[in-house]
């Protein structure tokens, strides 16, 4: 008997939440789990709508639950000082993602939009400066895509991830289980004030990010589908292949916790991994830069997740909108990888 089952499930009770399925090869993403608890094929779009079901719920399982529309309090947008560059003016802002509870930003508009574009939520690294980097404000030049797609005529939004730049937050006592639920839900209503803004053609919103902002692109992807096209880069791979399956380095309070305080951090209990998120996202386009010397996210592990996803995609009729780049590189975004990433989203949008 598996001792780890009646205490996960006293304990997600507890919190009011439902136990995920278990699915044991969480790679093998065409099956799904009926009623009985029986895998079945999946055949249809109605097969994998379930099966998607279930990795949604896995990831809350460990994330926390996604909160509901009824905390979609007003935004309050407040511009807090504005900055004419060459080619687009930079506003720094602050919006309500909660009740109580107030994301900085920085808003990049275009120079002469005539008509409704393109927008993009733009996602940084771990670095102190938070949403300054992709801002063009410092950091890493390979790093400032917000300004760079701005210059390319796409409104961008990069917001401060809690505990960077300018947002002070204390994880102990959020309402959200984990800070990357927390993170999910703010950028989640990021998109909220992306789709409010009358520049901004509100079918047309993407998210990009290196690195944590590489996975929390994917996060919110999975749950948020107004993202209508993704590019991660340096972002995940395969649980069992992070770090030879050692995941501890995603449960601080900042990511997951509960990988260490409920699955005892054995990958073989975590009821999601990365080839269900690139399932959940299909058959939407996303785009993948993994570098083969990466140190955080080893590549095989990666490949492994595309070629899990890649039956989804064709079932969901998406074939070619799932591509992925290896760039012979560390841990970066070099600028060929970019310069691809972007001809490849302005060719999403406009066809």
């Amino acid at each position: 008997m598996n001792l780890f089952l009646p205490t996960l499930l006293a304990f997600l009770t507890a919190q009011g939440e439902l136990p995920p399925k278990r699915y044991p090869d969480k790679a093998n993403l065409m099956v799904f789990m009926d009623a009985s608890g029986d895998l079945r094929p999946v055949r249809t779009s109605a097969d994998w709508a379930l099966r998607r079901q279930h990795i949604l719920a896995g990831m809350q399982a460990v994330m926390g639950p996604l909160p509901g529309n009824e905390a979609r309090v007003p935004l309050d947008l407040v511009v807090l000082e504005e900055k004419k560059e060459e080619g687009y003016l930079r506003k720094k802002i602050t919006f309500v993602s909660e009740k109580g509870g107030r994301v900085p930003a920085y808003l990049l508009l275009p120079d002469k939009i005539t008509a409704p574009v393109p927008a993009v939520l733009c996602l940084h690294q771990t670095t102190a400066i938070g949403k300054g980097e992709p801002a063009g404000l410092g950091g890493l030049p390979n790093l400032h895509y917000a300004k760079e797609l701005a210059l390319r005529g796409f409104i961008t939004l990069a917001p401060d991830y809690p505990s960077f730049g300018d947002y002070s937050f204390n994880f102990q006592t959020s309402a959200h289980p984990s800070g990357t639920m927390k993170g999910i839900w703010n950028h989640s209503r990021a998109i909220d004030l992306l789709q409010s803004l009358p520049s901004v053609d509100k079918s047309k919103i993407a998210c990009i990010g290196h690195s944590l902002g590489g996975h929390n692109t994917l996060f919110v992807s999975a749950f948020d589908e107004r993202i209508k096209a993704a590019i991660t880069s340096c972002g995940f791979n395969s649980f069992p292949k992070y770090m030879g399956g050692n995941i501890k380095g995603w449960t601080s309070d900042r990511y997951m916790p509960r990988l260490a305080s409920v699955y005892k951090l054995k990958v073989e209990l975590v009821p999601f991994d990365f080839p269900e998120i690139l399932g959940a996202i299909a058959p939407r386009p996303l785009f993948i830069s993994a570098p083969m010397k990466d140190s955080n996210f080893e590549v095989s592990g990666v490949r492994d997740c595309v070629d899990a996803a890649n039956p989804v995609y064709k079932l969901q009729g998406g074939q070619g909108n799932l591509r992925a780049v290896y760039p012979d590189c560390g841990h970066d975004f070099p600028p060929e990888c970019r310069r691809i990433a972007y001809d490849w989203l302005a060719k999403v949008f406009r066809d």
